[in-house]
C-alpha cells in the first residue's frame, strides 16, 4: 500500500470516528511527523479528503475536517432514501436473493440480545455485511460506488446519535425486515422495509440532542 494511501486511510477513519472532530486543522507538517511520513503522501490525503468532503480548505487555515451535523441530515437522506431502496429492489429481484435468510436470522438474534451497547461494534459490522450483500446482489457497479462514498458520511452522522440499547434493538429488527423481504424476493417489500428504517433513523438522530449525551473525544 502507498504511503498516500496508508495516510488517507488513517485520517478517514480518525475523522469518521470523531477522533479528530469537526473544525480540527490538519497541518501537512504536523500529519507528516505525527504518521512518520514526508508532507507529499499527507498532501496527497489531504486532498483526496477534501475531495470526499471530509474535510475542507479554508483560506487563512489550510485543510480542516469538515462540519457535521442535523443540518446536514435531511440532504444526505434523502440521497440514501432514493439509492439505498433501489438497491434493495435490485436485490431482491436477483439470483442471489435466497442468500439473505442467515443474514435475516443474524439480525433478529441481535434484536433479542439485552447488552446491544456493547455488542455495538459487532452490530455495525453485521450492517456492515449486509450492505455489501446487497450491493453485490444488485450488481450495479455505479449505484454502489454512490452508496459507498455516502456511507462514509452516514458514519459520522450516526456518531452524533448515542448508542440507545432500545434504538439499536429497533434497527435490528427494521434491517432483519429488509434482509426477509430480499429473501423472499420482493422487491416493493424491500423497498417499503428500507423507507421504513430509514425514516427511524432519521427520526432518532433529528431527536437527539448533543448537550445532554455523551461527548465526543
Amino acid at each position: 500500500m502507498r504511503a498516500s494511501d496508508k495516510v488517507y486511510d488513517t485520517l478517514r477513519t480518525e475523522i469518521v470516528e470523531w477522533q479528530l472532530v469537526p473544525g480540527t486543522v490538519l497541518a501537512e507538517v504536523e500529519q507528516s511527523e505525527r504518521l512518520g511520513v514526508s508532507r507529499t503522501p499527507v498532501r496527497e490525503a489531504l486532498a483526496r479528503l477534501v475531495a470526499d468532503g471530509l474535510a475542507v480548505a479554508q483560506r487563512g487555515r489550510g485543510v480542516v475536517v469538515s462540519e457535521v451535523g442535523k443540518d446536514h441530515l435531511e440532504d444526505l437522506f434523502v440521497l440514501r432514501r432514493v439509492l439505498e431502496c433501489e438497491n434493495a429492489r435490485l436485490a431482491a429481484d436477483s439470483a442471489h436473493a435466497g442468500e439473505f435468510a442467515e443474514l435475516a436470522q443474524a439480525f433478529d438474534r441481535a434484536a433479542a440480545q439485552e447488552s446491544m451497547p456493547d455488542a455495538a461494534s459487532g452490530y455495525y459490522q453485521l450492517v456492515a455485511r449486509l450492505d455489501e450483500s446487497i450491493d453485490q446482489a444488485a450488481g450495479n457497479s455505479y449505484l454502489s460506488a454512490a452508496l459507498r462514498n455516502l456511507r462514509v458520511h452516514l458514519q459520522r452522522v450516526r456518531r452524533l446519535a448515542q448508542d440507545n440499547p432500545q434504538r439499536l434493538r429497533a434497527s435490528a429488527r427494521e434491517h432483519a425486515s429488509i434482509a426477509w423481504a430480499i429473501a423472499q424476493k420482493n422487491p416493493d417489500l424491500a423497498a417499503a422495509a428500507t423507507t421504513v428504517h430509514l425514516h427511524q433513523s432519521l427520526t432518532h438522530i433529528k431527536n437527539y440532542t448533543p448537550t445532554t449525551e455523551r461527548q465526543h473525544p
